[in-house]
């Protein structure tokens, strides 16, 4: 039922399901105090709590693009992206060390694997839904021409590694909350939050440079624009020296278009089995 929802709702215009998407995070945003409370808590400790109207509608259109990005003919959604920036990537390309792109929660992050791919192979990591009707609607939508899809596994993490040794390209979201044993607590705008220590891992094994992008999501449905830039944070010191500095480069990301993040994420929670910030186990 809902592969055939989002296969009849992609065929809409990409403006329209943009308008509709901002009704949405306005319904959504009204009746539910809990996603309410998360989403003013958050992006008011970030500093950014005169962007929430505009974080409202979209987190809505962030939801009804989905069906577009992952079920519409992909010359119809590729057409919609615009590349900024490539010389950053291109270089590191050359260098054939291979490439670890980090894309927070930011903007329109499903549309940029897609677009690299269309370019050059690249593999991301993705956490299976929990639910197992929604399996075959994300993995199909995301495994598209040059796109490989690596689980959060350790199968998963091998891939990517042999990926990174073959001097080709992997793509990871660094702000999603990591399992038991596969973080460490570094503060995300003041406030601990649990995070992955893979990419630094990853970096180090391979000498591959890391690249932070995001895609911005244009007004209208005008479509988005794709950015990338050189990391050039500290991957030196502990785990959590090393988290800290990749937090501080999606924090500064999210500073060009704040009312695009996803301040509904529940970022700051402890994972079963994992003790909060300062206690003990």
């Amino acid at each position: 039922m809902l592969v055939r929802l989002f296969h009849l709702l992609s065929v809409m215009p990409l403006p329209v399901l943009h308008g509709f998407g901002a009704v949405l995070g306005w319904m959504v945003y009204l009746a539910s105090p809990s996603y309410r409370r998360r989403m003013k808590d958050n992006i008011t400790r970030a500093g950014y709590a005169g962007s929430l109207p505009s974080a409202i509608a979209e987190a809505g259109k962030n939801i009804l693009e989905l069906p577009f990005v992952w079920c519409a003919r992909p010359e119809r959604v590729l057409k919609t992206a615009r590349i900024e920036d490539w010389e950053v990537v291109q270089s590191a390309l050359d260098a054939k060390q291979g490439i670890i792109f980090l894309t927070p929660h930011l903007g329109c992050f499903e549309i940029l694997a897609q677009k690299v791919a269309s370019i050059t192979p690249v593999t991301v990591m993705y956490r299976p839904p929990k639910k197992s009707a929604l399996k075959p609607l994300v993995e199909d939508a995301r495994r598209r021409n040059n796109l490989g899809l690596a689980p959060a596994t350790l199968s998963g993490v091998r891939l990517l590694l042999k990926t990174l040794k073959q001097g080709n390209l992997i793509g990871i979201l660094p702000d999603q909350v990591p399992q038991e044993g596969e973080g460490v607590w570094a503060d995300f705008f003041g406030k601990p939050a649990y995070t992955m220590t893979l990419p630094a891992k990853l970096q180090q094994m391979t000498g591959a440079p890391i690249i932070l992008s995001y895609a911005e999501r244009l007004p209208g449905g005008k479509g988005y624009v794709l950015r990338f830039a050189r990391f050039d944070g500290d991957m030196t010191g502990t785990p959590a020296d090393q988290a800290r500095a990749i937090n501080a480069g999606m924090e500064a990301l999210i500073a060009h278009c704040p009312a695009q993040y996803f301040w509904s994420y529940n970022r700051y929670k402890a994972p079963d089995g994992i003790a909060g910030p300062g206690e003990t186990q």
